[in-house]
């Protein structure tokens, strides 16, 4: 192993092929010579571009106190459901991972005990991006040279212990090293951006933003939606017992997060459904979800009104607009129960947009001033539908493959899918979507890997000039998430 010190792309001969044993320098590239060569080429003009992190779930206090992570298994496994998802589906607990329980029952808490069961059962990520991600952070960030088992664990441990406790491997200092031009963090409109107003007033120079998150204001199935609204009001001083002032009420949150840096809003929904609702009908379902007294149905109607208001202040603030929907989150209640939400346990569904989008796009679908940034989990809906919306809506843009189809195989098929219709500059470049910090440079990595690989695919085949190729891999590696996201 190398010494802590030693910055990222220092090792490998001259041809740029790595000796360590962790990573290949040609991954993700074509099998062919003459398209792995141009692959290549066009990676080596975009590997080093800045990082633009639009949308993700770092801590921002990491970067206010600046304190050092705590121990590497703080720090890769315990956060990080990609890890422990898979290993609790081949019988391993998550008591024995140290994942946090919410109902006060023990759970390990020797991190080293975490870790060599980690090691043990790490063969398990094999072939998967959790596997990609975590050796390349191995070898870039913390110069290992070794896999990762239960015989080197111990010094894998040691060795990254020793790291963390470097002023180089602080937060703000690691911010730098990966090249990170903005990161975006999300949070709800109950939070009061405490950490965000202390790096703001820091003599640090990184640029970290949040997002407004706010799911907890705006489903009504939630058992804490009724207080929920009552903190809104409190926080806003409106009055958020009447539809009209719970509006207010969130327009005055968005501005907070916008004076606090926000570019962007985030919607988790269960579907993509719209409505526009009469002020009537809107205030008669606000009123029945104060009271506890709403159907699923209705809770369903009423966030689809929700998404449309929420567009129709993003016309107002120009805060951009991001729907994720498709997830049936906490699948398992016991689990949630017991852990909270965010443990792994969140699965993909089916999900429509061409009929589920309508309202709004009938009312708002043709603005070239609103932005509306569509995720999926279907991938069946990509060419089906998000790929023909977006082709022809000003309003919409895609975001790249998300939690599920983060993945080079599912970056490859997104580009396959949505190119013919889409085009580029319908998508919007590539955002992490993690709370793993360590796997920031790593996914990035990956994204403008497979991205360079297909865009030579499109030379050698005749469908993209080389010139152009080289411009496109510069918008999709940097420039379109920073226009996108108006960073």
């Amino acid at each position: 192993m190398r010494g802590c010190g030693v910055a990222a792309g220092q090792c490998g001969d001259e041809s740029g092929r790595d000796n360590m044993t962790l990573l290949n320098e040609d991954r993700l590239f074509p099998v062919d010579k003459k398209t792995r060569a141009l692959a290549r080429a066009l990676f080596d003009s975009v590997r080093n571009l800045p990082i633009i992190s639009p949308h993700g779930h770092t801590n921002p206090r990491w970067f206010a106190r600046n304190c050092p992570f705590p121990d590497p298994a703080e720090l890769f496994v315990k956060p990080d459901h990609y890890v422990f998802r898979m290993l609790h589906s081949q019988g391993v607990s998550l008591d024995s991972l140290g994942v946090p329980r919410i109902d006060g029952e023990p759970v390990e808490t020797d991190s080293r005990t975490i870790w060599r069961r980690f090691a043990r059962h790490y063969h398990l990520l094999r072939g998967t991006p959790s596997r990609m991600w975590i050796d390349h952070s191995f070898q870039d960030v913390f110069g290992i040279d070794q896999v990762l088992n239960e015989e080197s664990a111990d010094d894998i441990y040691e060795h990254i212990a020793a790291c963390l406790s470097q002023p180089e491997f602080r937060p703000r200092a690691l911010y730098d090293r990966f090249n990170i031009e903005v990161i975006a963090t999300t949070e709800t409109p109950l939070d009061d951006l405490k950490w965000h107003r202390e790096i703001r007033d820091s003599d640090w120079q990184g640029r970290v933003v949040s997002a407004f998150r706010p799911d907890n204001v705006i489903d009504p199935e939630r058992a804490d939606f009724t207080r929920n609204i009552e903190l809104l009001g409190q926080i806003s001083r409106c009055d958020t017992t009447r539809f009209p002032g719970y509006l207010e009420a969130l327009f005055a949150c968005r501005a907070f997060f916008k004076a606090h840096g926000a570019t962007s809003t985030d919607h988790g929904h269960a579907s993509a459904r719209t409505e526009v609702l009469p002020e009537r009908e809107a205030e008669s379902l606000f009123q029945q979800a104060l009271n506890g007294r709403i159907s699923a149905e209705e809770a369903d109607r009423f966030r689809g009104h929700m998404l449309t208001e929420m567009a129709r202040m993003s016309l107002e603030d120009g805060l951009v607009m991001q729907i994720h929907p498709g997830a049936w989150r906490n699948h398992n209640a016991t689990v949630f129960r017991q852990r909270g939400p965010d443990m792994g346990f969140d699965i993909p569904r089916r999900t429509d947009y061409a009929v589920a989008l309508k309202p709004l796009l009938d009312e708002m679908g043709h603005r070239s001033d609103l932005t509306i940034i569509l995720f999926t989990l279907d991938e069946t809906a990509f060419s089906r539908e998000l790929a023909p919306l977006a082709g022809v809506y000003p309003c919409l843009k895609l975001g790249p493959p998300w939690w599920f189809l983060d993945s080079a195989e599912g970056m490859r098929r997104f580009r396959e899918t949505v190119t013919e219709t889409a085009g580029f500059y319908n998508t919007v470049g590539f955002n992490d979507d993690t709370r793993a910090f360590c796997s920031i440079p790593a996914r990035h990595d990956v994204a403008r890997r497979v991205d360079c690989a297909y865009l030579a695919q499109l030379v050698v085949t005749g469908r993209l000039g080389q010139e152009d190729a080289f411009e496109v891999a510069a918008d999709l590696a940097y420039h379109l998430a920073k226009k996108s996201y108006r960073l």
